[in-house]
């Protein structure tokens, strides 16, 4: 008897590498989740929304900061997993924050335990999920990159 196909459901979500300036050098801020790994904040989009506002509006519900400032897109990841009878596809987009102000609150609604501002340099050693270390090295990349322009390229964006 053959098998059935198991349906595949696309999802897509997007999220962000938030990183502060410290006299230290830069930090990023990273998040236990439910699982209770860590890794960067992220969630659904809702209906009609875009990308980049689905990052900015996430990244602020999980960690109750509003000094949000979007940088670049850094990269988008997938992966597959399995959810009660379907074979989910999820793609998740990231992008580059700011964020000069305000003490990181975890969303326990959502199961999320904890916020951590650790040295940007350190964080994918911090981080438990592959896909995710691969995202916050395309950041350092950036970041990296954002420091060697002159100031007036940096201050335009």
């Amino acid at each position: 008897m053959a098998q059935r196909p198991v349906p595949i459901r696309v999802e897509r979500s997007a999220g962000g590498v938030v990183v502060r300036p410290t006299d230290e050098g830069p930090f990023a801020l990273v998040i236990r989740d439910p699982y209770r790994n860590w890794g960067l904040p992220k969630g659904h989009l809702e209906e009609g929304e875009e990308p980049h506002e689905a990052a900015l509006r996430e990244v602020s519900e999980e960690t109750g900061l509003t000094d949000l400032r979007l940088g670049p897109e850094l990269v988008t990841i997938d992966w597959y997993f399995r959810s009660q009878d379907a074979q989910v596809h999820k793609f998740t987009t990231f992008y580059l924050m700011d964020s000069d102000s305000g003490e990181p609150v975890p969303q326990l609604e959502e199961a999320i335990t904890e916020c951590v501002w650790v040295p940007l340099e350190d964080a994918p050693k911090k981080i438990t999920y592959e896909n995710a270390r691969e995202v916050m090295k395309v950041a350092i990349q950036a970041v990296g990159e954002r420091g060697k322009k002159p100031k007036s390229e940096v201050e335009r964006g």
